[in-house]
Formats: C-alpha cells, structure tokens, sequence
C-alpha cells in the first residue's frame, strides 16, 4: 500500500461544488482506497491506494466518481507522500528574509509544464508578490497577503492554460504531519 494526497480543486469555495467531507470519505472507500480521510473542507484527502495504478489514474478515477456522483466536473491532484515531502524540501521562498509561512502557498498542477507554457509567464513581474515553477509546482510568496494578489490559481491557469489547485503552506504542512502520525482530522 502506497500512501496519497489528493486535492480537490474548488470545492466548498464561496458556496461551489458543496461536498460533505463523509461522502466523500465513502466515495473514495467505494473507489478501493483504503484509510480514507479528510483534512478541512477543501477536499484535502489523505488515503491508501493498492499498487498498481498511476497517480494519474487515479486522479482520473476520483475525477469520474465525483462527476458521477455529485454531478461536479472537479480536478483531482494527486501526490503521494514521497512527492509531497520534496515539495516542501524544495521550497525556494523558505531562505526569505523573514519568511512568513502564513503568506506562503502552492499550486499543485495536475501535469508538468512544458517550456511554453512556462515561457508564457516568465517576464510577469508583480512585486513584492513572486513565484517559482519547480516540476509540477507553482511556489507563490505574497509578503503582503494574498488578498490583493494578481498571481495564483486562475492567474496561471488561464496564462499557461495549466490545471490545478492551490494550498496555503500551514495546510501542507498539516498534511505531512498527518501523513506521518496517521492521525488525519475528519472535517464535515
């Protein structure tokens, strides 16, 4: 068994997509994977999957149970705990002077960029907010707040016509902690 993160792009945002965090749980355990758990209400789920198929089957599997399920066309991004941890490793803003965890966030991208459309966001420039592409990942640091900030999801989505779904630093971390103690915190 191979421990996974899936994140569930846009769901219970602003009154969309409403997912109780319990069905949720029995849809992913109605999918086969094991020891399926939520972390808030934003489609953080940590579970086990049995060997043999690909993060990105699995992200596709999920994508379909929930269409089929609560009629929602919902991106999953899936990571397993190995990826996770190097995402956080790598995380090019943590040497900032003062660093701010809470002005910190990932986008999760469901597929690698290519060169083009990294090439399509190279010159943006909106200081004091920056990013870095690192693989799969959007590294964004807003010393200012994210309230006001021009570079997150839909931005680079729509930019480098990428999918994916962003977290704040504190919910990644949590979700390390929890991969590693196994005690995940069921939010309905």
């Amino acid at each position: 068994m191979q421990t996974l993160v899936s994140f569930l792009r846009g769901v219970n945002m602003a009154g969309h997509n409403k997912i109780k965090m319990t069905d949720l749980i029995v849809l992913f355990k109605k999918l086969g994977f094991k020891d399926a758990e939520t972390y808030i209400q934003s489609g953080n789920v940590i579970f086990s999957k049995p060997v043999g198929l690909t993060t990105k089957e699995i992200a596709s599997k999920i994508e379909g149970a929930i269409n089929r399920k609560f009629g929602y066309s919902i991106a999953a991004i899936v990571r397993t705990e190995k990826e996770l941890r190097k995402a956080v490793a790598v995380n090019p803003f943590l040497s900032e002077k003062d660093f701010d965890p809470a002005k910190m966030a990932v986008l999760f991208l469901a597929e690698e960029p290519s060169s083009d459309q990294i090439a399509r966001v190279a010159k943006v420039d909106y200081p004091p907010d920056k990013f870095r592409i690192s693989g799969s990942e959007i590294y964004i640091y807003c010393p200012n707040g994210f309230g006001k900030t021009k570079i997150y999801t839909g931005f680079f989505e729509n930019k480098m016509k990428v999918v994916g779904t962003g977290r704040n630093w504190k919910t990644i971390n949590t979700l390390l902690k929890l991969l590693k103690t196994g005690n995940s915190q069921v939010s309905c």
